[in-house]
C-alpha cells in the first residue's frame, strides 16, 4: 500500500474515534457527518492506492466508488449505506434540512450507521492489503 492511501486511512482512524465519540455523546447529526467523512476517505485512499493517484476533490461516495473501480464489489449493505450517508453530508449543514435530519436519527439507526461504516473501514483495509 502506498504512502497516500495509508495516509487517507489514517484520517480514517482518527474520524472514527471522533464519530464514536460524538454517537455515545448523543451528537447524532455531527456523528453521521463523521460516518460520511471516514468512507469517504476509504474510498479515496483505494483511488490513491489502485490508481496511483490524488483522489478527485468530490463527495459523493458512490461516484468515488465508481472511480476506485469496486462499485461493482460492493454488496448490498454497503451500496445502501453510501446512499443513506451521502445526502446526509450535504443537507444536514443548511437550516432548512438540519432539524428534519436531527429527528430522523435515532440513537438504533446511528449505532447501526456507526458499525456499518466500521464494518466498511475494515473492508476497504483488508481489499487494500491484497
Amino acid at each position: 500500500m502506498n504512502t497516500n492511501a495509508v495516509y487517507w486511512l489514517e484520517l480514517c482512524d482518527d474520524d472514527l474515534m471522533a464519530a464514536k465519540t460524538l454517537f455515545y455523546s448523543n451528537h447524532f447529526r455531527h456523528m453521521s457527518l463523521f460516518c460520511h467523512m471516514i468512507i469517504e476517505k476509504a474510498l479515496k485512499a483505494v483511488i490513491a492506492d489502485k490508481m496511483n493517484e490524488i483522489p478527485p476533490k468530490i463527495h459523493h461516495l458512490p461516484k468515488l466508488a465508481a472511480y476506485g473501480g469496486i462499485f461493482e464489489i460492493l454488496s448490498d449493505e454497503q451500496l445502501t449505506l453510501l446512499d443513506q450517508l451521502t445526502p446526509l453530508q450535504i443537507e444536514s449543514r443548511y437550516p432548512e434540512s438540519k432539524k428534519k435530519i436531527e429527528n430522523a436519527l435515532t440513537a438504533a439507526d446511528c449505532e447501526q450507521m456507526l458499525s456499518q461504516t466500521e464494518e466498511f473501514l475494515c473492508w476497504i483495509k483488508k481489499l487494500l492489503e491484497k
